[in-house]
């Protein structure tokens, strides 16, 4: 018995479908979508179900039709590819839906700029946030330096090159591809600022292209190499031994508390392909260091944070690791609120050069109930003396280390 639910791809329109798909479309007795989808079909006779806000709502009437009348579903561009495909048939079942897919619009997009695809990075921030995008950001600027974006409202271009400009992604441009299939369609490119400023069709596909070289940057930069106050960054050595501490990971959320220049978090995101870095700091001249850094080595994974603690914890996202670079006298109650958010298994490292420091940071954890353990940094660096060489000493710095224990 064939399928009663046609799920269609309209590709750039109506005249992209295939005789097979038309038959198919006049066949139904039911026909849902969204209403832009519907319009391209006034004279069809069937009962229409219009896909408004409430996709699961929709998906229930869709499945209720389905059971007595042939029902067919449209879809704009690949169904299957960022469409409703996925939730259809996980609410219907696969062997209830007979598949016809047609071109995607970033296919469509790339044969409008009459560029290959091939390898393109390819995020869809519909009902999503733009975590995937500074992802995808990072991953482009290592491969072939292309983004393609299928945005909603809340994402329009504009919106997405004031967050980008926002991160210090000054080094992309934005193809716009507006209204294809169209006779208004229309494509151009532009600057982030000029499409920061923008306006745009609801109906677009973004591509986003590399511009120059992406920064040389790497784990254990020479102090020299961010902008920061005299003194107050985590030496290149301390930094590597509290990475390698916190034991990133893919998709991780790291939390970079009293962040300074930002040295650590921006080397955190080396460690977390697909995650991200919250760095909060109090102070508006490191602030600004932070951003100057940030927008050196187009770290897109970071996110900037400028306010006190322990209250300006409240304005980050749950962690699943945390360094605490700078606390003061409020450092037992931000570990202590730390852990609380911290994720099952998740690790706090904290960096400490007073003993009163470190003591207070033990008592913290132990009553959090976090498994503890402290190591101490030495460090000598050489340099010229006389004729030769001498090695001198760094301030010894500890690294005191907590593990939540994971949930039964």
């Amino acid at each position: 018995m064939r399928p009663l639910v046609f799920l269609i791809g309209l590709g750039r329109g109506r005249r992209d479908l295939s005789q097979e798909t038309l038959e198919a479309v006049e066949a139904a007795q039911v026909l849902a979508g969204g209403q832009r989808l519907l319009d391209l079909f006034p004279n069809h006779p069937g009962q229409r179900l219009v896909l408004k806000k409430d996709l699961t709502a929709w998906l229930d009437s869709v499945e209720k039709a389905s059971q007595e009348k042939r029902a067919a579903v449209l879809a704009s561009g690949d169904p299957l590819f960022f469409g409703v495909g996925r939730k259809l048939i996980e609410k219907l079942g696969a062997e209830k839906v007979d598949v016809f897919p047609n071109i995607t619009s970033i296919q469509a997009a790339f044969a409008l700029l009459k560029e290959p695809w091939d390898g393109v990075e390819t995020v869809s921030l519909h009902g999503r946030g733009l975590d995937r995008l500074w992802a995808a950001l990072d991953r482009a600027g290592l491969g072939e330096g292309r983004v393609a974006l299928l945005t909603d409202p809340r994402h329009a271009p504009g919106l997405v090159a004031r967050r980008m400009l926002d991160r210090g992604q000054t080094g992309w441009r934005m193809a716009i591809l507006e209204n294809m299939g169209q006779e208004d369609r229309k494509a151009g490119e532009y600057s982030l600022a000029e499409a920061a400023s923008g306006e745009f069709s609801p109906l677009n596909v973004v591509v986003l292209k590399k511009t120059g070289e992406r920064p040389k940057f790497s784990l254990g930069l020479a102090e020299e190499e961010y902008e920061h106050q005299a003194g107050l960054i985590t030496k290149a050595e301390v930094r590597a031994v509290a990475l390698g501490m916190l034991e990133l990971g893919p998709g991780l959320c790291l939390w970079d508390l009293g962040a300074g220049c930002g040295s650590v978090g921006l080397e955190a995101g080396l460690l977390l392909p697909g995650g991200r870095v919250a760095a909060l700091e109090k102070n508006k001249e490191r602030v600004a260091q932070i951003r100057v850094n940030q927008k050196k080595f187009q770290a897109a994974w970071l996110e900037v944070v400028e306010g006190e603690m322990p209250e300006a914890l409240s304005l980050l996202p749950d962690p699943d690791r945390v360094f605490i670079g700078g606390g003061g006298r409020n450092l037992e109650e931000i570990i202590s609120l730390s852990a609380e958010r911290l994720s099952p298994g998740g690790v706090v490292v904290v960096s400490l050069v007073m003993l009163e420091s470190l003591e207070a940071a033990r008592r913290a954890l132990d009553r959090a109930g976090l498994e503890g353990e402290a190591v101490q940094v030495q460090i000598s660096r050489s340099g010229p003396l006389a004729q030769g060489t001498m090695l001198k000493a760094l301030n010894p710095v500890w690294l005191v280390k907590g593990r939540k224990k994971e949930e039964l």
